[in-house]
């Protein structure tokens, strides 16, 4: 008996003391600062978490809601959930009297779904706001490298870097422009300075990543990057001739003198080489690389190498960069093609079609075109479209097939059961897209180019889009080139379409 009454007691402390705890939940402040110290940490999925907890909750002031609307909205995008991003950017960016911050964050969710001209107008109206707002400096300054204009880029990404100086995307964007200007030396020390501002810096994957691209820059010491020697130095145009065979545009070209048949390619972000090509032509790798494509492997790491001498027709490059498909892919129905973008030169070009030339220039004669539309180089040449009237950004991929649209976009325009889906085999740089489908009736528009009902492929875009950093809609490739002249204008940022 004695020993029950002693256990009352002390059964009776073990009840309350959660009861006690659970009356005492952290206060809103302190559920921001654990979610702050998350994001710090590089655990962003968590933050999110932690962040909407608080909303949950109930914001104890409008700046309490705004501080985790930011938190969760920034957290959504470091995890590539764009849409989810979206909904909260405009959540926040949307309410009245939202903070200049507020709207950049808002602008940035807009970049990120590829709709690039609402993102601008939000950082303009951020910094019309407050001028030194850092996220609206760093947005616009991506939107002017897109678009070419690489100096005026630099300055607004250093005062981005000036106004947060712990930012670390900030500093990567400077590393981007300076790469995009072949200053490998000053991109090299960009991105030494952003993977020093990344949390666990010695083990994430984005740091790693990271470093390898440092070590591939400061490979080119004392080397000067895309250099056109001799009379190429001074030519500003090259006619090369084309061959066409099975929706795909072949050049002829030569690797460090040996010769390689190219697929013109603007699909990808440099010269690639295959494996038995890359050792047949003395190109050796120096670092890996993150990359990614349609197919179910998703995001893979390539070697990355330097092609000493690249001629494509009368062109001659020295100290080209290349990616080799290393390790190559297997079960494919064909080998992988070696692939050439004038574009990773810095080149424009025309692709007529008709007459089997491609025009490359560094700049093109000004000339009145049937349709311009605004052309977009952050990595890879985007158009913006309409898919069933909804705003999104296609890829202009000369070495793809088929027009295509990604199952975030098919999400948008076809929940209605009345869609049929037709199930397809399809394989892209990243092996076989498993969930592919055909779906029939869709409209499309670029400008005036209406295209009614018409069946596209709808692939698996997701891991491209999250490497590029915004959703990819769509890409058109050669079914829907091939009716055209097309010419890429990178001086005035426009894919221009004649009848051919």
């Amino acid at each position: 008996m004695g020993v029950r009454r002693a256990l009352v007691p002390l059964i009776g402390l073990l009840i309350g003391v959660p009861i006690v705890l659970a009356a005492q939940a952290p206060s809103s402040d302190v559920q921001l600062r654990q979610a702050d110290a998350l994001v710090r940490d590089g655990h962003f999925s968590a933050a999110a978490n932690a962040y909407r907890r608080v909303l949950s909750a109930g914001a104890s002031s409008n700046a309490v809601r705004e501080r985790a609307l930011a938190g969760l909205t920034l957290s959504l995008l470091r995890t590539g959930d764009f849409a989810a991003a979206r909904i909260e950017g405009a959540r926040l960016g949307e309410t009245p009297g939202a903070s200049a911050a507020a709207l950049a964050l808002f602008g940035d969710t807009l970049w990120s779904s590829g709709l690039f001209d609402e993102a601008e107008r939000e950082y303009a109206a951020s910094l019309a706001m407050d001028h030194t707002e850092p996220r609206a400096h760093h947005g616009r300054a991506r939107s002017l490298a897109a678009v070419g204009r690489f100096d005026a880029a630099l300055l607004e990404a250093q005062a981005a870097v000036a106004g947060a100086p712990s930012e670390a995307e900030f500093r990567h964007l400077v590393g981007v422009i300076y790469e995009r200007q072949y200053r490998f030396a000053e991109a090299a020390a960009a991105f030494d300075e952003y993977v020093s501002l990344l949390p666990d810096r010695d083990r994430t994957p984005t740091a790693l990543w990271t470093r390898a691209e440092i070590r591939f820059l400061r490979s080119f010491d004392r080397l000067t990057p895309v250099q056109f020697l001799g009379e190429n130095a001074a030519r500003k145009s090259w006619i090369v001739p084309i061959r066409i065979d099975k929706g795909k545009v072949f050049v002829r070209g030569k690797v460090n003198g040996g010769g390689v048949d190219f697929v013109l390619d603007t699909g990808a972000e440099q010269t690639v080489l295959s494996l038995e090509a890359a050792a047949r032509h003395d190109v050796n790798p120096i670092a890996y690389m993150e990359s990614a494509g349609v197919g179910d492997v998703g995001r893979r790491g390539l070697q990355i190498g330097r092609i000493n001498h690249l001629q494509v027709g009368d062109l001659d490059v020295r100290n080209v960069p290349c990616l080799i498909k290393n390790p190559p892919l297997g079960r494919l129905p064909s080998r992988e093609p070696e692939s050439f973008s004038p574009i990773a030169l810095g080149l424009s070009m025309t692709i007529d079609y008709a007459r089997r030339e491609l025009l490359l220039a560094r700049a093109l004669a000004r000339e009145p075109h049937a349709t311009e539309l605004p052309l977009r180089v952050y990595r890879l040449a985007t158009v913006r479209g309409l898919v069933n009237g909804q705003p999104v950004s296609f890829v202009v991929d000369t070495g793809g097939q088929v027009i295509s649209i990604s199952r975030a976009t098919a999400g948008l325009v076809a929940s209605s059961p009345a869609y049929r889906k037709i199930p397809l085999r399809v394989y892209g740089t990243s092996g076989w897209d498993s969930d592919a489908f055909l779906l029939p009736g869709v409209d499309l528009e670029f400008d005036t180019l209406r295209m009614p009902k018409i069946p596209v492929v709808v692939l698996n875009l997701a891991a491209p889009s999250a490497l590029l950093g915004y959703q990819v809609g769509g890409i058109v490739g050669h079914t829907f080139l091939s009716r055209y002249r097309v010419t890429f204008d990178l001086q005035r940022s426009i894919l221009a379409l004649d009848a051919s």
